[in-house]
């Protein structure tokens, strides 16, 4: 993080000092598929898009109620009907719960473990001298 200047706008410095993510967010809109992971919790499956993406967290808004911080999640994204799409799984967490003032909800979740990753081992032996 570089220091301020004095030329720089006294917003801009604020900004700066109340930044505390480790990784920078990209505001882009993905569609995911979001269910509880854990049985005993009452099971919904919500359809979102993302607000904002980081390296280990996405925000999203929602009408849905049934989301608790520390709560468990099974994520798919990029969400599609299409069974021949690309989409990974994955376990996250739910680290924050905002009320927001369209009554929407706003969720932030920690991407903990992808469950399905796409290996590349390749088990082509060269074959037997002869």
């Amino acid at each position: 993080m570089s220091k301020p200047t004095k030329n720089d706008p006294p917003v801009s410095r604020a900004v700066r000092r109340s930044e505390r993510r480790a990784s920078r967010r990209c505001k882009f809109t993905q569609l995911m598929r979001i269910r509880p992971s854990d049985p005993e919790k009452e099971p919904f499956e919500d359809l979102r898009s993302t607000v904002s993406v980081s390296r280990t967290g996405i925000y999203f808004q929602t009408t849905e109620p049934g989301y608790q911080v520390g709560m468990r999640l099974f994520v798919t994204m990029p969400y599609s009907t299409d069974p021949a799409a690309v989409s990974r799984d994955y376990l996250a967490e739910v680290v924050r719960k905002d009320s927001l003032v369209n009554g929407m909800k706003g969720i932030g979740m920690k991407m903990l473990l992808e469950m399905n990753p796409q290996h590349t081992y390749s088990f082509d032996f060269p074959a037997p001298r002869k």
